[in-house]
């Protein structure tokens, strides 16, 4: 069972402004929760803000950034964290979390970029970390990110992932994913990568499509229905750990919301039945 310690509950859902008038009119009652990019909302008004104002007044909300740059040289942009703090108090989120990666070198490359897995690189992430959640006074969720190619690699991603959340002290965002096709385009296994995680830790997950590009070479798209694999893993990390706030998220080809909350509703169905699990476990 979800337990107190987690922020928001149940299944969550990527806020996007496309269908965000038809939520207004016809809201969800499967969806427990919802998340945004605040670089994509800090600033919108006029019509679009007030129905998102409207949404946040009656949903729970949490906020997943894409364009702090955590790994990246550059000074970290303390005047964006403030500005994420006052927006976040404005509308009442949950939490923040973050992609242990960089976008950006002397300005934006537009993408996130694997942070070489080193214990310089451990250090560098862990201190930034640290000061973005003494200016936002909370814990933010670091979430583990897709990635192609490892330059400079001195240890495994896992040992990489699990150095940093320990020296930033802070949660992480799980994404199920994130995992399934690292552990494709990298060889390694993907239950073994899951039982490391330092679980104590979960704030929410997210789950999501890929797109295959051969055999051994998928691409974190969010733009394709979920496949099997992904969630049998998911089902693997509610045996283990529990259940989690779980979060699905599509970014292109979106489809009808009747097809979203298929899925929306399968993560529902699933965090109920492995709760049930749990609780005859323990009885």
């Amino acid at each position: 069972m979800e337990t107190t310690q987690y922020l928001v509950h149940g299944s969550g859902l990527g806020l996007r402004r496309s269908f965000l008038s038809q939520l207004v009119e016809t809201p969800l009652n499967d969806v427990d929760f919802y998340e945004v990019a605040p670089e994509n909302w800090i600033t919108i008004g006029g019509k679009f803000g007030k129905q998102f104002r409207a949404m946040t007044e009656r949903f729970d909300f949490v906020c997943h950034g894409l364009s702090l740059s955590i790994g990246s040289t550059d000074p970290l942009d303390e005047k964006f964290v403030r500005d994420i703090k006052q927006f976040m108090a404005e509308h009442q989120m949950k939490l923040y979390s973050e992609h242990l990666s960089y976008c950006s070198k002397e300005g934006h490359l537009y993408d996130l970029m694997p942070i070489p897995f080193t214990s310089e690189a451990v250090t560098h992430a862990a201190t930034r970390i640290r000061r973005v959640q003494d200016i936002l006074e909370q814990k933010i969720a670091i979430e583990n990110i897709s990635y192609y190619a490892a330059p400079g690699q001195e240890m495994a991603e896992i040992e990489f992932f699990n150095a940093v959340v320990e020296e930033a002290d802070c949660d992480i965002l799980i994404d199920i994913n994130n995992i399934y096709v690292n552990s494709v385009n990298h060889g390694y296994d993907a239950e073994a990568f899951l039982k490391t995680i330092p679980a104590q830790r979960i704030a929410y997950a997210h789950i999501a499509g890929h797109y295959q590009e051969a055999e051994d070479f998928l691409v974190d798209t969010h733009g394709t229905e979920i496949i099997d694999p992904v969630w049998k893993l998911l089902g693997k990390a509610y045996e283990l750990y529990g259940v989690f706030p779980t979060l699905l998220e599509r970014d292109y080809n979106i489809p009808e919301m009747a097809e979203l909350m298929k899925e929306v509703n399968t993560i529902k169905m699933m965090q109920i039945a492995w709760a049930k699990h749990h609780e005859k476990q323990s009885a």
